[in-house]
């Protein structure tokens, strides 16, 4: 999808509150940025924050951090937070591949991935959220009981996302390729803003939950 440029973003967010501007200073020191000792949960490609930000509003307890590394889209994040401040809720702009620079190893409860780049070509497999390369990565920083939970409306995306889980050393919770109809895994759901378009037009949305 094409992103259109919004001049001053950049300056923008490097003034918000609510952005985390040097985050590699904060690692294995997150409780602190929130101010108490609550799991850390992140999501990865946050878009423009409707979904961290009600899962947040649900669950004060939880504090979450949402990770993108487009400041345009970002900037769409930081303006819901100044129409509505969550205490519980930071967000860094950051290449997904910085992650283990940021937190420390066991330091993430549950992270989530949701309707993710697919990046098509072949070439480019290892720069999927999905990938085994990124699994390997998650393993560095997410807790002993952590849960990586996947949503995509991309088939062959999650095609490929469930063939990586074996090779990476992971375990398949649940899984459906069809959320919306799926009861069980339907319960508590938390829609992003591209999911509610998606399954608008009747594409079956696709979710998984894996462990180590």
């Amino acid at each position: 999808m094409r992103l259109r440029n919004v001049t001053g973003s950049r300056e923008m967010i490097e003034e918000s509150r609510f952005v985390v501007h040097e985050p590699a200073a904060w690692k294995g020191k997150w409780g602190d940025v929130f101010g108490n000792d609550g799991p850390i949960h992140i999501e990865i490609g946050m878009g423009k924050g409707r979904f961290l930000m009600n899962l947040a509003a649900a669950n004060p307890d939880i504090n979450y951090i949402g990770i993108e590394k487009y400041s345009t889209v970002l900037l769409r994040a930081v303006q819901k937070m100044e129409a509505q401040e969550l205490s519980n809720v930071r967000l860094i702009r950051m290449e997904a591949e910085e992650i283990c620079e940021v937190f420390d190893k066991g330091e993430v409860a549950k992270i989530y991935l949701n309707f993710s780049d697919p990046w098509p070509k072949d070439r480019h497999a290892k720069r999927r959220l999905p990938s085994r390369q990124f699994l390997a990565r998650y393993h560095e920083i997410l807790a002993a009981d952590g849960r990586i939970e996947f949503k995509t409306d991309n088939a062959q995306l999650f095609d490929f996302a469930l063939e990586e889980i074996a090779p990476a050393g992971w375990k398949l919770e649940a899984m459906t390729r069809d959320l919306h109809h799926d009861e069980r895994m339907l319960v508590g759901n938390v829609m992003t803003e591209y999911e509610e378009r998606f399954s608008s037009m009747g594409n079956p949305i696709c979710k998984y939950i894996i462990y180590r």
